[in-house]
């Protein structure tokens, strides 16, 4: 009886490790979206992964060094980001992948845009905690 009640504990305490840090990674990716609009490099630097590919909707893709880069020189701003509905489509202790409907307003070089995106992004579980490591997005119909 002793070892049934020993073993029953282990498990319940290997579930509890176990567990997926979903409410990380839904406070991570609203840092990211503060942080893009407030131009906060500190935050970016903490949630963007170091070998991050940001594409976009017109194809042009971005590494870490890039989006950081043009926050500071102004090439773009972020002025709205709203997401109508967000989903996690997988979620592993290390990986999770996300989806949303966004729209987007601000200015690139110079000139407004205001967008409704579907945006896929993959985030990576790591020492420093949820980081997005690839995100994909497309021009909504």
């Amino acid at each position: 009886m002793r070892l049934l009640f020993t073993i029953g504990l282990f498990f319940i305490g290997l579930v509890s490790i176990a567990q997926i840090d979903s409410v990380g990674l839904k406070i991570a990716m609203q840092k990211l979206d503060k942080a893009l609009l407030d131009k906060n490099e500190v935050v970016l630097k903490q949630v963007l992964h170091k070998n991050v590919s940001y594409g976009h909707s017109n194809g042009w893709i971005q590494t870490k060094d890039d989006i950081l880069n043009d926050f500071r020189s102004g090439k773009l701003v972020y002025n709205k980001i709203e997401n109508s509905s967000t989903g996690i489509i997988a979620i592993s202790p290390k990986w999770a992948t996300v989806k949303t409907s966004t729209n987007a307003e601000g200015v690139v070089n110079g000139t407004a845009f205001k967008l409704t995106l579907h945006i896929m992004q993959v985030w990576m579980n790591t020492k420093k905690g949820w980081q997005l490591y690839a995100r994909q997005s497309a021009k909504q119909g």
